[in-house]
């Protein structure tokens, strides 16, 4: 089986969001909610994630992320309303 790559956005108890890549969203999501995942994620808890991408190549999910990481607030709310 071939390994698949994920971005992800997770949504904030400061209602911030937060973006990444992983190859296993909820182990990630799990590490963030421990602790143990990020800086930002530690200072501002996760409540849940409200977006996940598929791709089939790291670098592809590294763009996606870089891409979330560039948009406006607005335009995040509109991609994981699915209208992005």
């Amino acid at each position: 089986m071939e390994k698949k790559y994920y971005t992800y956005v997770i949504l904030t108890t400061t209602n911030t969001f937060y973006c990444g890549y992983t190859d296993d969203v909820e182990k990630r999501f799990e590490a963030h909610k421990s602790g143990k995942g990020a800086k930002y994620t530690r200072a501002n808890k996760p409540v849940k994630i409200v977006y996940a991408a598929c791709f089939d190549t790291k670098l592809e999910a590294m763009q996606e992320e870089r891409r979330i990481k560039s948009m406006s607030r607005e335009q995040k709310v509109e991609l994981i309303k699915g209208k992005w």
